[in-house]
């Protein structure tokens, strides 16, 4: 289970909780970061020292204590960490301020990916800093900067707000000499004794706006307080993981969870380099723990087609491809065309995914990444020089092809290298971008396109190329991927709103569905090359709980309803709307939140549980508008329109007039059942195939949070151990489903067959059953096979019209009468129990799925 510790969710407050976990079934805990990260922080990937334990959390005696607790019940230890970036900025990060106040000369220069001789020349040699919210000259001239003395030595610094830049060592005896009343910023001789002073330093300020354009070093996607670490250099691998390696020697750490491996230079080096230290390390853990090996998974977002290659010695994924087949699983196919010809009609935006990735890869790279972009254009502009037959192409040239080519990548990035010929899968990857690049790049550099194929990876150069060959295709590799991440997932995601049910982390949007032998497709091929691969359903980056999507996912089937539904309800909202604002966009997407995310328990009349929803809410629409950026950013936010959004939200959960209320409420109990059925399906999946199942905190009851912060809330435990101590079956609790305690009898039930059958579910054969009758393809049956056991599960989906009267999670024995499940030829004869039930059958060869009377799911064993 993944926890998220921060400064107020400590070490100590999970110790409590470690026998609640024990009995749902957990093996291991999963933490978010655990290195000592900025303060305040509430998720731990802005690490500022990697050296320490974070002292908010704990410390390292705090996690000790709470490893304790764990390994008493038989439980252990996954971690994240963070290799591709530090937090900087600010007063606290001691490598970077080093850089600051030594420029080049600092010992930690070479950790961060720096380029010290940029094509600007003035920043040669100096480190751009965009930190200001004005021009240089107004803060200047105001006095928003000012040099004081910190620390206990007296150093000399630059203050501006909570952010500090130390002044170089040599320029301290000409301060000193003349005073600091000399650099006074209010009077004339004073501002420009103050400017000279600070043209000397390491550092340039600017206004944070610069920096898509000006910035000189990586940042992590587009946010200036994160820097890129060069973590293939030995030195800053071995300083950023030497504490981390010594806890797993200790047997503290079972396991890492690399985040986003794909920011990194060589992501393929670092995880080989990481599991040789593991396994040196690992000899020395204590007792058993020195035959177990490191589980290691990488965060990895795979486009459409790419597989995860297998040479990382990593044991897998994190989950997002599983996340996202069982999210097409759960959605009917035959609703895309009338919902993408809804949206396009409201909204006015494309109906087809590409379309809108397209626009919004270009205004990224535009206003985000245009410093990058500059960077990987001059690295291949060299190799352009390098070649008589190629020094007359243009860095003009260069730069607008690598846009086309960058518009239409289908995946986060390459990883290729100019010394050998570029692998089977960057080729594809390569051969599609190529494709529709040549369709939309102007004639007259369609040649340039083709040698950047080359330059790229798609020729091994001369041998005295290489170096220069190498350099570029790092600036592309690291620049294809934030691009991918901030134009894909924040961007298009947000303004594309089909079904919100299928834009989340990870996701293939221009896929809406799949079927049944797909998906059992796509699971035989992950437990083939990774069966240890993380399989997850929630995260903390995740934009739309997994029940929301669950629940979002029913209109699917149900498309001309909830067409002619929200026809309806964008007539009732006229009132509330401002003449142009919000958008028909913005409120279809509003919509289909409110109905995702309505809670089980909230009635349209409850005046103060409206309130707080519409509080939720509303943190999700001022994320999703900025992020969207077509009617206001976070750069320049447009409040009027902000605020006429709200007003829209408010009036409709808080207003005088509840008729819209009650019908959207209404709406969401009519989806609700299904929705949960889908929850069930998607749970039971994620527990039974081939992989590990990770459980998000809290989401053992429904999930239907929104968007971080709402993700990260805090977690009600104690209603979750009673509900767990109370002991009822699935079965059971499907009488009272929307309190949650249903989802987390079956999370329990499979997790208890899992620790009771480690093998089979470790390493089974996973077999799909044949099913036979009038909903075959909408029943999803697999056995897993291992030296004489078998479990088999079985799910059934698209239950909208498919569940008992009265708002029941329980199957229509009609809707399913004449439906057979195969069962395997071992379970012949043989009485089966259903795990989630307690329900005993006497199936013979074959299950008639009629006899499922509780549940819309099965998990069936013989019984012993």
């Amino acid at each position: 289970m993944r926890l998220q510790f921060h400064k107020d969710f400590t070490f100590a407050d999970a110790i409590p909780l470690v026998g609640y976990l024990k009995a749902l079934g957990i093996s291991h805990l999963y933490s978010s970061p655990i290195l000592t990260a900025r303060a305040g922080s509430m998720h731990g990937y802005d690490v500022v020292d990697p050296t320490t334990v974070n002292p908010e959390l704990g410390g390292e005696d705090g996690f000790r204590a709470l490893v304790a607790a764990l390994r008493a019940e038989g439980l252990g230890v996954i971690v994240d960490i963070v290799p591709n970036h530090m937090a900087v900025g600010k007063d606290d990060n001691a490598w970077w301020l080093d850089v600051l106040t030594y420029g080049r000369g600092s010992r930690f220069a070479h950790f961060f990916d720096i380029d010290w001789e940029p094509a600007d020349p003035a920043l040669h040699g100096k480190i751009l800093l965009p930190t200001l919210g004005s021009t240089y000259g107004e803060a200047l001239r105001n006095g928003d900067l000012q040099i004081t003395r910190e620390g206990k030595r007296g150093g000399l610094v630059v203050r501006y707000a909570d952010h500090m830049f130390p002044l170089r060592p040599e320029d301290r005896y000409e301060i000193e000499n003349v005073g600091l009343e000399a650099y006074d910023p209010s009077t004339d001789e004073g501002r420009e004794r103050f400017h000279a002073l600070l043209e000397k330093q390491n550092w340039r300020l600017a206004h944070w706006m610069v920096a898509g354009d000006e910035i000189n070093w990586r940042r992590f996607f587009d946010v200036n307080e994160l820097a890129g670490l060069r973590i293939a250099d030995p030195a800053v691998f071995d300083a950023t993981h030497e504490l981390l390696l010594r806890l797993y020697g200790e047997g503290l750490i079972d396991g890492f969870r690399v985040d986003h491996i794909d920011g990194l230079m060589d992501p393929g080096g670092y995880a080989r380099r990481l599991r040789e230290h593991l396994d040196a390390v690992q000899r020395d853990r204590p007792g058993p723990l020195a035959e177990q090996r490191a589980y290691l998974v990488i965060e990895k977002i795979l486009g459409p087609g790419e597989e995860l290659a297998s040479d990382w010695a990593v044991d897998g994924a994190s989950g997002y491809d599983f996340m996202d087949d069982v999210s097409a699983l759960l959605h009917d196919a035959a609703g895309e065309a009338p919902l993408a010809a809804f949206w396009a009609e409201v909204s006015g935006r494309p109906a087809d995914f590409h379309a809108e990735e397209e626009i919004a890869r270009r205004e990224i790279l535009d206003r985000s990444f245009s410093a990058q972009l500059d960077q990987a254009a001059h690295a291949l502009h060299q190799v352009a020089r390098l070649d008589y037959d190629t020094r007359d192409t243009s860095r003009a040239a260069i730069r607008r092809a690598l846009v086309e080519l960058l518009a239409h990548f289908p995946a986060y990035r390459t990883y290729a290298n100019a010394a050998e010929p570029r692998g089977e899968a960057d080729r594809a990857l390569f051969e599609r971008a190529m494709e529709k690049a040549r369709q939309s790049i102007l004639p007259a550099d369609l040649s340039v396109l083709e040698l950047l194929d080359g330059w790229l990876g798609g020729a091994v150069g001369p041998e005295d190329q290489r170096l220069l060959r190498d350099k570029a295709i790092r600036r592309f590799q690291q620049l294809s991927a934030p691009v991918a991440a901030k134009a894909v997932e924040d961007t298009a995601f947000y303004r594309y709103g089909k079904l919100v049910s299928r834009t989340d982390v990870g996701f293939d949007v221009a896929t809406f569905a799949i079927d049944v032998p797909t998906f059992h497709a796509r699971t035989a091929a992950r437990a083939r090359a990774f069966p240890d691969a993380m399989l997850t359903t929630a995260t903390h980056d995740h934009k739309r709980g997994e029940d929301v999507r669950a629940r979002v996912a029913v209109l699917s089937e149900i498309p001309e309803e909830w067409i002619t539904t929200a026809r309806r309800w964008r007539e009732l909202a006229e009132p509330l709307r401002a003449p142009d604002a919000p958008s028909a966009a913005d409120e279809l997407i509003l919509f289909q939140i409110l109905v995702g995310a309505w809670p089980d328990d909230l009635s349209p009349d409850d005046a103060k549980g409206c309130a707080a929803f519409a509080e939720r809410v509303a943190g999700w629409q001022l994320k999703a508008m900025r992020e969207a950026k077509l009617a206001t950013d976070w750069s320049a936010p447009n409040e009027a329109y902000e605020a006429a959004a709200r007003r829209l939200l408010d009036g409709v959960l808080t207003g005088g007039d509840p008729t819209l209320r009650r019908a959207i409420a209404a709406f969401a109990e009519r989806i609700g059942a299904p929705g949960a059925a889908n929850g069930l399906l998607q749970a039971l999946l994620k527990l039974t195939i081939p992989g590990v199942p990770d459980t998000y905190q809290g989401t053992e009851f429904w999930d239907l949070t929104l968007v971080d912060p709402d993700n990260r809330r805090p977690v009600d435990y104690a209603a979750r151990a009673d509900a767990l101590a109370r002991g009822e079956t699935a079965g059971a609790a499907a009488a009272h489903w929307r309190d949650g305690a249903v989802k987390q009898a079956l999370i329990a039930a499979a997790l208890g067959e899992r620790a009771r059958r480690p093998s089979l579910f470790a390493r089974g054969a996973y077999e799909p059953l044949a099913v036979d009758g009038p909903v075959a393809s909408d029943v999803i049956a697999f056995a897993r096979s291992l030296d004489g056991e078998t479990a088999v599960a079985i799910g059934l989906r698209a239950t909208a019209g498919r569940l008992a009267a009265n708002g029941s999670i329980a199957p229509d024995a009609i809707a399913l009468r004449d439906t057979t499940v195969s069962l395997p030829s071992q379970l012949a004869g043989k009485t089966l129990t259903d795990c989630l039930t307690g329900r005993r059958l006497e199936p013979g060869g074959a299950l008639q799925l009629s006899e499922l009377t509780e549940l819309p799911v099965a998990l069936l064993v013989a019984t012993d």
